[in-house]
């Protein structure tokens, strides 16, 4: 193990083992151990490649440390080592980056970096008139596919139940390409019902015998709309349903009784966008 002298404004630090100080970061600690729901200031996620990693410092995310193959040093890494100022740069083989990972790097580069602290359900939602509700979707590349939908089609704000996978988990952040970066979001600890109280009516994205179209013109003209999604296989638990102010459905034909939580994210977020902006 080395300081690299060849870049001598830049802290690259060579590995040759797994038992480098401060590179558990990168490989051993669990999402859970990241997370650190205990002491939320301490909590850590790492981004990865180097567009999604530029998306994040963009939102004001705080870089701890990078970790690249050598190659990408003077290549696609540069520009993030010199944005990430005086943190730790660890290098080494493609195979041994692989072995502390678990996975070859996606673009050769890894940063990690502090979790935001949460916010307030109101103060994310302040200005928001649609928003969107992830109930009990665990399955992190729909969490990110959710996100980059809402990015793209005009979401404000996005709100998880407790029971959700983190946005801010690794695969997550890399299938939404960043967009959980773009997109207000908190946790969501009351019952989707309170939404209410800041003036939301919610719509439930389900299947039952007591629901509207999603063209319905009712649906379009709320001023304020919170959009609940729940997971594909079990959908969103009865009590839920009955709490809302909408039951919605997406038609469908050759007799397919619903989509991906994903796809129908993305269909109920163009056609209940505000068209008022």
């Amino acid at each position: 193990m080395k300081n690299d002298s060849n870049i001598a404004t830049m802290p690259i630090i060579r590995i040759d083992s797994l038992d480098y100080p401060g590179v558990e970061v990168f490989g051993t600690l669990t999402e859970a151990q990241l997370r650190n729901r205990l002491e939320p200031e301490k909590g850590i996620f790492i981004a990865e490649s180097p567009k999604v990693i530029h998306v994040a410092l963009d939102a004001g995310c705080v870089p701890l440390a990078l970790l690249c193959e050598e190659k990408h040093i003077t290549g696609d890494a540069a520009s993030l080592i010199a944005r990430c100022g005086d943190i730790p740069v660890y290098t080494g083989s493609r195979e041994l980056l692989a072995s502390l990972t678990g996975y070859t790097l996606t673009r050769g580069v890894l940063c990690a970096m502090r979790r935001p602290m949460p916010r307030k359900v109101e103060d994310v939602c302040r200005d928001a008139t649609r928003i969107v509700v992830i109930d009990g979707v665990v399955d992190t590349t729909n969490i990110g596919a959710i996100f980059r939908s809402a990015a793209a089609l005009g979401i404000d704000a996005l709100l998880l139940t407790p029971s959700s996978c983190d946005p801010l988990n690794r695969r997550a952040v890399r299938v939404s390409m960043g967009s959980v970066f773009l997109v207000p979001w908190t946790w969501l600890e009351r019952p989707v019902c309170s939404l209410n109280e800041i003036g939301f009516k919610t719509a439930a994205m389900a299947l039952t015998d007591d629901n509207v179209s999603i063209d319905d013109p009712q649906l379009t003209a709320e001023p304020r709309l919170a959009i609940v999604m729940g997971t594909e296989g079990d959908g969103l638990a009865k009590a839920v349903i009955a709490s809302t102010d909408y039951v919605v459905r997406i038609p469908m034909s050759h007799h397919v009784d619903s989509l991906n939580v994903a796809a129908a994210s993305a269909v109920a977020f163009w056609e209940l966008r505000d068209r008022t902006k």
